[in-house]
């Protein structure tokens, strides 16, 4: 990659990341010129995409094309089509079961069910609502991405179609609600840790930002998501469920307040995003992180160094959505305390080659601590998080070549 050419306001430091070839260095660029205004996105970095659409790299060119044509195979999504129905009897009300919760052996019913950290209960396959509202939202996002640096109007359209069909039109649409998401047999019909699911909302909100140049992604599409995302923030606000997560002090609290913050920017509630985050830099991550950056909640799970690592993607994901406002949440709430980065430096010694001195039943650890990598080494440009991404094997992906490209 090259900075040559056009006029450049700045130039990232090299951002190292991994290949199957061994370490590949990727120079971010920043144009001087934007072909118009900025996309309305918060995950990503507005003036990188509008500098990238004005003069694309070539590699994220490709990587976008590419990711953009695998996209393109995905089909309508629609929670309408489970077999089961919800306790309200409307199959457009999202559904899911609890991850970690197994049969009672105990019990000639098998319920309650009881909980097994760490190992995942095959029946939730069973109920695939969160399978087809992730891959909606990371589909659409990558498809309008293509559309966006490509020109090729057949993404765009695709994007707005994958869209329609979970949100929009009426015989498929998912109800804006999470009521019984993660439900526990015999003991709930949904909970408030099922929230957790909608995490990829904020590629949803990224992906009609960027699709609203295209002819594909219309006023009254763009109105009737402005409708569903007014009302599902409303859920996320009132119900007991959406209250009961956002309390969570734990990785479920923070990618609530990711979820939170990203539907509200969509909405135009920048003084609501603002509170959140001044209670995330003041009381939230003050509480999960210990003077060495170990995360207390995350450390009693199973899974302990995935978790930390989730915890922090969580929060680097928030930073992005809420830096625009002016409210820096890499900045601790007083000079040397602890804090995102302190939480990434705790991570970054227990690579494959050595081994987590905590809790971890799972296998393949090293590739969630990738996001929080890439963010750090955006925010700060420091050698050690590009170096690090070599260590974990992180994967290059058009995302993660414009989240690399700097921070807003």
């Amino acid at each position: 990659m090259s900075c040559a050419g056009g006029r450049m306001l700045f130039c990232m430091r090299t951002h190292v990341v991994a290949n199957s070839l061994g370490i590949l260095l990727v120079l971010g660029c920043v144009a001087g010129v934007a072909q118009t205004a900025a996309p309305k996105v918060f995950l990503m970095s507005p003036e990188v995409l509008a500098a990238q659409k004005a003069k694309p790299d070539a590699e994220l060119l490709a990587l976008a094309r590419r990711e953009a044509d695998s996209a393109m195979k995905v089909p309508a999504q629609s929670v309408t089509v489970k077999t089961k129905t919800p306790p309200s009897g409307d199959k457009h009300d999202y559904m899911s079961m609890a991850r970690y919760w197994w049969p009672n052996p105990d019990t000639p019913n098998h319920l309650p069910y009881v909980r097994h950290d760490g190992k995942s209960n095959p029946e939730i396959a069973g109920i695939k609502d969160h399978e087809e509202l992730t891959l909606t939202n990371e589909s659409a996002r990558a498809l309008a991405l293509g559309w966006y640096l490509t020109g090729e109007e057949k993404y765009a359209e695709h994007a707005a179609m994958l869209l329609r069909s979970f949100y929009l039109d009426k015989a498929t649409a998912m109800n804006p609600n999470l009521n019984y998401a993660q439900y526990i047999s015999g003991v709930n019909d949904g909970r408030g840790a099922g929230v957790l699911d909608a995490r990829s909302l904020a590629m949803a909100v990224d992906a009609m930002g960027i699709l609203a140049g295209s002819k594909s992604w219309t006023a009254e599409d763009q109105a009737g998501m402005q409708k569903w995302m007014s009302d599902y923030y409303t859920w996320l606000e009132t119900s007991k469920n959406g209250k009961d997560e956002k309390r969570a002090p734990n990785n479920h609290g923070s990618w609530f307040a990711q979820q939170e913050t990203s539907v509200a920017m969509f909405l135009g509630k920048t003084d609501e995003v603002k509170k959140i985050a001044v209670f995330v830099r003041e009381q939230r991550i003050p509480s999960q992180f210990d003077e060495k950056g170990m995360q207390k909640y995350e450390l009693v799970r199973t899974n302990s160094f995935s978790y930390s690592a989730f915890n922090l993607e969580a929060l680097t994901n928030l930073a992005a959505i809420v830096a625009s406002t002016g409210i820096d949440l890499y900045a601790p709430v007083k000079p040397g305390a602890p804090g995102i980065l302190t939480g990434v430096d705790a991570l970054m010694p227990f690579d494959k080659s050595h081994k987590w001195t905590h809790e971890q039943i799972g296998e393949g650890m090293e590739g969630s601590l990738c996001p929080a990598l890439v963010r750090a080494a955006a925010k700060t440009g420091d050698k050690k998080y590009m170096e690090a991404q070599g260590r974990f094997a992180c994967k290059v992906t058009a995302i993660t070549l414009l989240e690399g490209m700097g921070t807003k």
